[in-house]
């Protein structure tokens, strides 16, 4: 525009302007002033309304109500609105670029463009307003609204045609558009008040907010906002904000919309499903490939719809590089004024493609469709990943379904095992998910491909093909390594699994290790394992880092491809707007083809998921249990006949109640043919579980009402199998049972192997009926279990399971059987329910439990057991042998009939009472169990009862409440933990990458500046030397000296450029002139050396980056090893196992796998981001201006994202282990949950934590979405400030650096959002390392000692001699000391017994032996050396001990006995005969290499404590302490040991720590303690005539 060009509406060199000499209307100025008219009239009336009047009429109904979408039309609106914007846009453009080519300012050109614009925004705004207030009939002013605009803006078409302006004009489309669009939004209008009748109606409709809207629990909103702010995520602002200031908990995200929930998709999927059984083909198992299609096929289609737009519009980057930097400089030159200006509105018209030959108009049309493109990709994702979480959803319901009518001999017969259902679980669902996730992609890429080389092919012809063809035949390559990967992956997890077992064992069996000081032997076996495992990981590191660098190297490959045989072919470059408009492209084709692979692995996995889902679909059920609901007779055709049944009423059922027809039980009719003392009865059945053999054949017993009836046999006769019959699980052949009807659906059941749920001890004994303090009081004495409450942390609150606490046999026995007597139920049913308990419990159970208490609510009760002593409170006996029934009557009758039976019986009793009087006598298991439990928790101070969650250093605990601190150490990035995982990388690779990477990222952006300046040689004769002198000078002198090898340029001066490929390239640059052949010749050389450069660099950065990775976890770990193994045992003491493990098995995984790739990541993305600012920066230094406001708004964005992500990704994790829990344990449960038909409520419970599961991965994805749309749209608006900017201030000259600059404009928009996601993902990486790095500060013990193991005696202790001189010792320096003062001496060779009752500090006086506990004061003296002084190898290896609780590892028996391989097989034999064991090794396969299982589960309790005696005698010491070794032996054998000690060690020191006073009355030597003080110290005959002493009193207690 000229300076001073005055401004006026119609532009003024013509009088005539104003004139209306022909008619009003035919004045072009008038008709454009007209439009303004609707315009103004909107913004006049809808501004009042918007500031003043939202107070007043806000809907009545208490809903999110900013949310509440209810108009008709609502979406079509928001979208005709964008279109209509984007139409006033470029009528704006066109009407400003029109004015410039004007002599005079022509305001009416552009003016009415710029306020329909705002009338359009505004529009929008009020609509919204109108919308969530619930106030239609305002909507009467945006009806009026469109109706005017439509007719103006017809008029000017009209005008328009009238005077012959047609298509060819723009002018003349963009009108017509607005035309179009306008009609549409009346109608749209029209519709709304067609609906809701607001007005011209009489009853104008009412409406009701959707449910999910009226609940206010609802947090995820995204299918009920706007348009806009589904686009944008806007509605997640707040909470992302407010995770700033409180971390999210599951309360703030709330529950899932309904069309969200599991049980919604469930009910989809399954009507699919089960739609495709045919009458015709009853059997043929459906497709559910098929019903995943009819179930979520339409999201996927609409998500695939979302991908191609945004695929298309991914392309209009290269396309505008392409148009931007080919017109820069040329747009000064089309100003002349004299095309068609006067064509009767006396106005400049453009032609239609003028428009798109103006940089300005296109780095504008860029940036919108970069904006969309990024919009619609994102939806995209959003759609197919809540469709994803949908399908897992209904997948996770459909198993659950199935799992509970699984046929109990599936799970028997071992056809279904726990770890299959538990992959169905935790992978099969997942892989499903992430390939619906991935699902697009493989229709999109093709697509995607293929229009990229179609246009790489417009820009370059013949050579871009090359590029392409390079990515393309490196696609398999990266298939292949995807593979290689999956597999090296597959064989780290089972070295891994084996490591984390070892490790497992050794920290069970510490104490032991320590006492022996054989941790050094195990802790290398862990290391060796170890060792296998990180040859995986060097395996899958360089697999990982070949994948990498095949991302970084492959682009560089095409360019040089291209670039070289482009230049072979024509020997000439291509211009500028072609050399980046292609580079831009191969940036677009590589990420489909490095996805490719990941898509195609991922497909294989679904199909392989999909085939394990329908075998597992497919099994067989139970079969339909009807008959307890009703007297429908088991037989199997009516079970068939009544199956289909059920289906078909199924289908007619209203949603709600079809969640499977066990719901509502139906109440039954009387049955008079049945008698009503019998609760069951069975007549002739044969039974099997599944596998054609008869279980139970030719059955008829009958199970009288309200009384005790007893079933007895055998091991294996039967009896539990009988129980299972009559609940329905066994498959019956023929016969009948029956149910009489006072009986309630429910059964209470106590299986013989104990099944609890991970769930309080009340919420395990209630079992989801109510609570009744009376009822749960007696329950519990009966089962006598307030004993073992009372010793858990948090009494019968206490969490049972993965997380809480383990429980013995016994205990979880009892729990289980008070379960069956809580239940209020007519029948109970017990199965074995004394197996596990010792004889006072059982007596107690059954007199106060079934005798009292069940009976006493004349219950019908059934018991299986082996203690025939309690057949004479029998109502009812059964007898049954080998699958039959021997008898059946009262104990009287079998008594008169069948006296063998009674005799048999008799004896039997005899034998069971001698037993008994045995048991009496020793201390029961019970106290053991009991103890064990103690143990568990007392060595524990409170303080340190302490989650993984507590190490987080105390002072966060403080200022919890002051928000500032917290919110600052929340966003804070955790550097020092980075640091830390550095520096155990090693040095000299952390330097190897920091430099490589740099040099690699500098080499890129050199091979580009080159390719910039190399094309930009492309110019008119008079501008080559301006592009020569912009050589540096060392570049210039170079090529002075280094002329063009001779070979070379005889080869490019005898080649010339085949005559066709010269006119194409003529004919593209008219005026351009090829450069000189050497100097093209010369930037070819350097292009390729900077790219050799580039690829090789890609290779030693993608290499430094996983060893860096793999050596930081080989020393994390070796450290965390060693230190954990040789910590004092206080800490084990302190720290729960469960915490120790999770550094050795999650941790570990993390630094192993997870940070490395996450590292290289972001480093890389960093370096892109830093080094494309800095490529922006120096082309156009005033781009530095705008990039200070965008740095700002991209730090905010990336630090409220950190927070919260953080805050989701922990929800998702903790709501997922509960979810697979709840799997495992229903599919363990089975039989239980069927008999107390509680299947409706276990299903409820899964729904309920697979929805709330499914809500944090939603609003995690949701979040990652919010995160991706900012920096997306931060970097549009970088592209469109560099376009401008560079437009702005460029010289005809440096079109190469300006394309230079926008293409890395482009990619900074990809990685901008990799950044922030691979910094959140560090974050909560690098927990692990702090996690692990909080244990390596652990203080080990001193294992030194003051002496050299050299000056110790080979022999020593040669006799025994132990002098205790004013002992004290203490567990921790915080704690009171728990011995004071022990002064005691004993003589070689002398038997000692050591008694007191529990917690006087015996066991504390052995470990003191061994230099365990911390000795602050005295010492003790054995054989003339003082133990403090000794290495502690020395010390512990030449003492033996034998604990309370026998350990043994997994291995060889020889193994478990002589870990270090120091002893002669004879000696191992000789132990063995001593501890009574030489016969049961030699039976065994194998003998002394015969297997011992995990912990010895093979042996039982008693030959394990046998064997660690063994091991005490293999050690030849003179010295050995026995601590209560004998409590788990039965008298026995206990008698045989005592006299084998005294024999085997009649010349060592034997110091016995005593459980039972009268193991040690033929000691020499009795030492009884009270409050680690010594009581009495003397022989046990003096002692014993001490009638009120302590030990007398222990005498007489035991006796």
């Amino acid at each position: 525009m000229a300076a001073g060009m005055p401004l006026s509406f119609c532009g003024d060199k013509f009088p005539s302007a104003y004139g209306i000499n022909a008619s009003v209307l035919n004045n072009g100025c008038f008709v454009d002033a007209l439009n303004l008219v609707p315009h103004v009239f909107l913004l006049f009336i809808t501004f009042p309304i918007l500031f003043i009047g939202w107070g007043s009429q806000s809907s009545k109904v208490q809903i999110h109500h900013n949310t509440w979408l209810h108009f008709p039309g609502h979406n079509m609106r928001w979208i005709l609105t964008f279109l209509l914007l984007f139409v006033h846009v470029c009528e704006f453009a066109e009407g400003i670029v029109s004015n410039t080519t004007m002599t005079s300012n022509h305001l009416h050109l552009f003016m009415p463009a710029f306020m329909g614009f705002i009338a359009a925004t505004t529009s929008v705004v009020y609509y919204h307003n109108i919308e969530t207030s619930n106030f239609p009939k305002l909507l009467l002013v945006l009806f009026i609204y469109w109706v005017l605009a439509f007719i103006t803006k017809s008029i000017k078409l009209w005008k328009f045609a009238e005077f012959g302006v047609w298509f060819q004009y723009l002018r003349f489309c963009i009108t017509a558009l607005l035309v179009i669009l306008y009609g549409l939004l009346m109608a749209v209008e029209i519709n709304v008040i067609r609906v809701r009748k607001y007005v011209f109606f009489t009853n104008p409709q009412k409406v009701k907010p959707p449910e999910d809207l009226q609940d206010l629990g609802v947090r995820f909103l995204q299918p009920f906002v706007n348009l806009l702010s589904k686009a944008t995520y806007w509605w997640m602002n707040p909470l992302i904000i407010s995770a700033h200031k409180r971390p999210i908990e599951l309360k703030k995200i709330g529950k899932l919309p309904i069309a969200m929930r599991a049980l919604t998709n469930y009910l989809r999927l399954k009507d699919a499903y089960e739609d495709q059984r045919t009458g015709e083909d009853p059997d043929r198992a459906p497709s559910i490939w098929r019903s995943m299609y009819r179930a979520f096929g339409r999201p996927i289609l609409l998500s695939s719809t979302f991908r191609y737009l945004a695929d298309l519009l991914g392309f209009a980057g290269p396309l505008c590089i392409y148009g931007i930097v080919r017109n820069l400089g040329d747009n000064n030159n089309n100003t002349s004024a004299n095309k068609n200006t006067d064509n009767h509105f006396r106005v400049y018209f453009m032609d239609t493609t003028e428009l798109l030959e103006n940089s300005y108009v296109l780095s504008i049309l860029l940036f919108l469709a970069l904006v969309l493109q990024r919009t619609f990709l994102q939806a995209s994702y959003y759609v197919t990943i809540e469709t994803g979480i949908n399908l897992r959803g209904a997948l996770l319901a459909m198993i659950y379904n199935k799992i509970l009518r699984l046929s109990t001999s599936n799970m028997s017969m071992g056809e279904m095992t726990l770890g299959q259902i538990n992959n169905l679980v935790a992978i099969e669902t997942n892989q499903l998910m992430w390939f619906l996730f991935l699902c697009p992609n493989l229709w999109a890429m093709p697509v995607q491909i293929v229009m990229g080389v179609i246009l790489l092919y417009n820009f370059l012809s013949w050579s871009a093909l090359v590029g392409a063809s390079v990515i393309v035949l490196l696609a398999p390559v990266q298939y292949l390594i995807a593979t290689k990967l999956a597999e090296t992956q597959k064989s780290a997890l089972e070295h891994s699994t084996d490591r984390l077992k070892q490790t497992t064992e050794i920290l069970k069996g510490i104490k032991l290790l320590k006492l022996y000081a054989w941790e050094d032997i195990f802790c290398d076996s862990v290391e060796q394992t170890r060792g296998k495992e990180l040859t995986s990981l060097r395996t899958f590191a360089f697999y990982t880092s070949m994948s990498i660098f095949m991302n970084a190297a492959i682009p560089i490959a095409a360019v040089l491809a291209t670039f070289g045989v482009h230049h072979f072919l024509t020997s000439s470059i291509p211009s500028p707007s072609q050399a980046f408009a292609a580079l831009a492209l191969f940036h677009i084709l590589v990420t489909p083809l490095f996805l490719l692979s990941t898509v195609v692995r991922f497909a294989v996995k679904a199909l392989v998921s999909v085939q394990k889902l329908g075998e597992f679909l497919q099994s067989d059920e139970i079969g339909d249990d009807s008959w307890r609901n009703g007297d429908i007779s088991v037989s199997l055709d009516v079970g068939k006949k009544h199956l289909g049944m059920t289906k078909a009423i199924n289908r007619k059922q209203p949603m709600r109640y079809q969640m499977d027809n066990y719901e509502q039980p139906s109440r039954r009719a009387m049955r008079p043919i049945e008698t009503e003392d019998v609760a069951v009865k069975v007549s002739s059945g044969s039974f099997t579980w599944g596998n054609n053999q008869l279980t139970l054949s030719d059955i008829s017993i009958r199970i009288p009402t309200g009384q005790l009836t007893m079933i007895v046999g055998q091991v294996g006769c039967g009896k539990s199998s009988l129980l299972l019959a009559m609940l329905g699980e066994m498959q019956a052949i023929d016969g009948r049972v029956f149910w009489s009807n006072k009986n309630r659906n429910s059964v209470a059941y106590a299986a013989q192997k104990s099944w609890l749920l991970n769930a309080t001890v009340e919420d395990n004994i209630t079992f989801g009926s109510p609570f009744n303090k009376q009822r749960y009081k007696a329950v519990i004495d009966a089962c006598s279990l307030q004993p073992d409450i009372d010793l858990l942390p948090f009494g019968d609150q206490t969490e049972i399971g993965e997380r809480g606490i383990n429980l013995s046999g016994g205990q979880r026995q009892r729990i289980c059987v008070a379960r069956a007597l809580y239940q209020n139920t007519n029948i109970v049913f017990l199965d074995d329910p004394f197996s596990a308990l010792d004889i006072h419990l059982s007596d107690h159970l059954m007199q106060e439990g079934i005798l009292k208490f069940l009976q006493d609510d004349k219950r019908t009760v059934v018991l299986v057991t082996h203690k025939l002593q309690y057949l004479i409170h029998a109502d009812w006996i059964i007898a049954m042998k080998d699958g039959s029934v021997l008898r059946e009557g009262t104990l009287k009758d079998i008594q008169t009939h069948d006296t063998e039976l009674y005799d048999h019986w008799k004896t039997l009793m005899n034998r069971q009472d001698q037993e008994l009087e045995k048991d009496i006598q020793q201390d029961s298991q019970t106290t053991l169990e009991r103890k064990t439990l103690r143990r568990a928790f007392y060595s524990r101070e409170p303080k340190n009862q302490m989650d993984d969650e507590d190490e987080e250093e105390e002072e966060e605990e403080e200022d919890d409440d002051n928000f500032s601190t917290t919110t600052s150490r929340r966003s804070k990035i955790p550097w020092k933990m980075c640091g830390c995982y550095l520096s155990s990388g090693g040095f000299f690779m952390v330097f190897l990458m920091v430099s490589s990477k740099l040099l690699k990222h500098s080499v890129i952006v050199a091979i580009d500046y080159c390719l910039a300046l190399w094309t930009s040689t492309n110019k008119t004769k008079a501008n080559l030397q301006t592009a020569a002198n912009q050589t540096p000078a060392f570049l210039q002198n170079w090529t002075a000296a280094n002329q063009t090898p001779a070979f070379l340029q005889n080869w490019t001066a005898a080649n010339q450029t085949p005559a066709f490929l010269q006119n194409w390239t003529n004919s593209i640059n008219s005026t351009d002139v090829s450069p000189q052949p050497e100097q093209n010749v010369y930037y070819l050389h350097v292009f390729f050396v900077l790219c050799a450069a580039g690829i090789t660099l890609c290779l030693i950065t993608s290499l430094s980056v996983e060893f860096l990775g793999l050596s930081a976890a080989t020393n994390l770990h070796h450290n965390l090893l060693n230190k954990i193994i040789h910590a004092p045992i206080r800490f084990f003491d302190v720290t729960p196992l469960g915490q120790i493990l999770n550094r050795f098995s999650a941790d570990t995984n993390i630094i192993d796998q997870h940070i490395p790739p996450t590292l290289e990541s972001l480093t890389r993305s960093t370096l892109l981001c830093l080094s494309a600012i800095g490529v922006m920066a120096s082309i156009t230094p005033i781009f530095l201006v705008p990039l200070v406001p965008l740095a700002v708004a991209f730090y905010f964005i990336q630090k409220y994202f950190r927070v919260a992500s953080k805050d989701l990704q922990d929800l998702d994790d903790s709501t997922q282990l509960p979810l697979l829990c709840h799997f495992s344990e229903t599919a363990e449960g089975l039989t239980t949950i069927r008999a107390f038909r509680h299947e409706a409520r276990f299903k409820q419970r899964m729904l309920e934590l697979t929805d709330t599961n499914n809500t944090a991965y939603l609003f995690l994805s949701a979040a990652n979405r919010w995160l991706e749309v900012r920096t997306d749209y931060l970097g549009a608006v970088i592209v469109l400030t560099v376009a401008v900017a560079s437009i702005w201030t460029c010289q005809n000259d440096a079109k190469g650096l300006v394309g230079l600059g926008l293409t890395y404009a482009l990619t900074i928009t990809n990685y901008l959002n990799w950044v922030v996601r691979n910094l959140a993902d560090l974050e909560v990486q690098m927990a692990a390392v702090k996690k692990v790095n909080s244990f390596l500060g652990t203080e080990s013990e001193n294992y030194e000692g003051s002496m050299d193991a050299s000056q110790v005696p080979e022999n020593w202790p040669h006799d025994g001699e132990i002098k205790i001189h004013d002992l004290c010792v203490r567990y921790d320096p915080m704690l009171k000391p728990v011995l004071k003062h022990v002064n005691a001496y004993i003589k070689p060779g002398q038997k000692v017994g050591i008694c007191g009752r529990t917690g006087s500090g015996k066991s504390s006086l052995s470990l003191a032996f061994f230099n365990m506990v911390d000795i602050f004061e005295g010492r003790i003296v054995i054989d003339g050396i003082d133990i403090c002084k000794l290495p502690l190898q020395t010390l512990r290896s030449r003492l033996s001990i034998i604990l309370q609780d026998p350990v043994l590892f997994s291995g060889s028996i020889r193994f478990n006995l002589d870990p270090e391989r120091m002893c002669t097989d004879d000696r191992l034999w000789e132990a063995l005969e001593i501890a009574q064991l030489k016969n049961l090794v030699k039976s065994l396969p194998g003998g002394l290499d015969a297997v011992v299982t995990e912990g010895g589960e093979n042996f039982s309790v008693g030959q394990r404590q046998l064997f660690c005696l063994a091991r005490a005698f293999v050690r030849k010491s003179s010295i050995l302490i026995m601590d209560e070794a004998t409590a788990s032996i039965d008298m026995a054998t206990e008698n045989i040991l005592q006299k084998v000690v005294m024999t085997a060690f009649a010349d060592r020191t034997v110091v016995t720590i005593a459980h039972r006073v009268h193991t040690i009355l033929t000691a020499d030597l009795v030492i009884v303690m009270k409050r680690g003080n010594i009581l009495e110290y003397d022989t046990p005959d003096t002692l014993l005539e001490q009638e009120d002493g302590m030990f007398a009193s222990f005498v007489k207690a035991d006796m």
